[in-house]
């Protein structure tokens, strides 16, 4: 990265994961909005439906996510009756009950319901909706819980991708990040999935850890390439220690710096393509035959809450503590308190309590934003019919002298030396943004 990008990389951006950002979901948006949305559903449109386990046996230091360590069983037994409950009052509230065409477990450890538990949730789906015939069933996974019969119960529930959190496999960096993880345990991991016919895998790579050097990097891609997944996905450590309480463990001495970050993540794009990987927007990587690179090459990539994508699934029912619903005309959040979300369902409510609504220039602005993170390029005309952008090429200005984007006519153009940071870019068009704070994470 040059000098001039490194400048922009300091910046606090959204991920652009959705837009608007959950950053902008208020109150006024609430569970009578989400009964609106589930009624007009369109039963000819099959829809994504992800569901949320927010537990796991213990808490990694550098989490972010919205999880929580499982003491007793009964706690996650309730939890998943709750989940069940949920699937029964959000498909009573539909008028006609869609198909589903994508089916996502994340967490969370969903691992952690056990395969009867999460036999019992599938058992509620499909009772309450059709799925299409070739749908794809994923399903998050810590690669310390994978044993071989869960392996196989896992293929006879008809899962078809699984997700492994590898992070890093360095024992310094385990050790700083509170997950002890061997080599041989991921390896083990992917050859008993393998074994039992899911042969699709994603994993998840994290740069800027405590302890992590670029020669530490280095060998931890070359490990993970050897053992082959489809997928790879590798983002930025987000050290937010105000918001969540067990990074404070984290000694900040040892995180490396800004400079450092964006040298590993160059590294990582660097050795990653040389092992014959496809990079895919701006963190993930896939082998050639993958449907992601297809996608990416005819325009047909889309970004959502699980990253880079192909699902071109308008609706995503997202079930579960913390999960976000997206509809045609807004987004619904479910309460993020697990006590909370299981006291909303068994008292027979949505558990949704905030969100936005989006309007016609939101829907236009989403488009471009999404372009920009998967294409790099956008044309506002074709895009955006009618729509003025002059502002926000003004905006733009600065970063188009730098030569990290360049602008002919309505054409947007990401340059090579401007992908890092296109969330940067695609932030001047995001009418939402407020100052940069440190909600969000740095840009690399």
């Amino acid at each position: 990265m040059n000098h001039v990008a490194r400048r922009y990389a300091q910046r606090n951006v959204p991920r652009y994961t959705s837009y608007p950002t959950a950053a902008d979901f208020t109150p006024a948006v609430g569970a009578a909005d989400h009964r609106a949305w589930l009624a007009n559903l369109d039963e000819r449109e099959s829809v994504s439906v992800y569901l949320h386990v927010p537990y796991c046996r213990e808490i990694c230091l550098y989490c972010g996510c919205n999880t929580k360590m499982a003491v007793r069983e009964e706690v996650v037994s309730r939890y998943r009756r709750a989940l069940e409950s949920e699937i029964e009052l959000v498909a009573g509230l539909i008028k006609e009950v869609p198909p589903i065409g994508r089916l996502h477990w994340g967490g969370g450890t969903p691992s952690i319901l056990g395969l009867e538990g999460l036999k019992s949730v599938l058992a509620v789906l499909k009772r309450r909706f059709a799925f299409e015939t070739s749908f794809e069933h994923a399903i998050e996974l810590d690669p310390r819980y994978v044993a071989e019969a869960f392996a196989d119960g896992l293929a006879e529930l008809g899962v078809t991708r699984a997700s492994l959190g590898v992070q890093d496999v360095n024992p310094q960096v385990q050790a700083a990040i509170g997950r002890i993880q061997p080599l041989s345990t991921v390896e083990a991991a992917a050859r008993r999935l393998r074994s039992a016919g899911i042969r699709n895998l994603n994993f998840d790579l994290i740069y800027g850890l405590p302890r992590q050097t670029l020669e530490s990097v280095r060998q931890t891609c070359g490990m993970v390439a050897a053992m082959e997944p489809d997928r790879i996905a590798c983002f930025g450590y987000a050290h937010l220690p105000a918001l969540k309480a067990n990074q404070r463990r984290i000694d900040e001495a040892t995180l490396p710096s800004l400079d450092q970050r964006i040298e590993q993540a160059e590294l990582i794009a660097e050795e990653l393509t040389r092992c014959g990987y496809v990079r895919i927007g701006i963190d993930h990587f896939a082998k050639a035959h993958d449907s992601l690179v297809s996608a990416a090459a005819s325009g047909r990539l889309h970004r959502n809450f699980q990253g880079y994508t192909d699902d071109d699934k308008r609706i995503l029912l997202g079930l579960g503590a913390s999960s976000i619903s997206t509809f045609a005309d807004g987004l619904a959040q479910n309460v993020s308190d697990v006590p909370k979300y299981v006291q909303a369902i068994e008292a027979g409510n949505l558990a949704s309590v905030r969100g936005c609504r989006i309007g016609p220039d939101d829907r236009r602005r989403g488009r471009i934003i999404e372009r920009l993170m998967c294409d790099f390029f956008v044309d506002l005309a074709a895009t955006a019919p009618g729509a003025d952008f002059s502002g926000e090429l003004a905006l733009l200005a600065p970063m188009v002298r730098d030569g990290l984007a360049e602008v002919n006519g309505t054409k947007l153009t990401v340059t090579e030396a401007g992908r890092a940071v296109v969330r940067v870019i695609a932030a001047a068009f995001d009418s939402y943004r407020r100052p940069a704070t440190a909600q969000f994470s740095k840009a690399v």
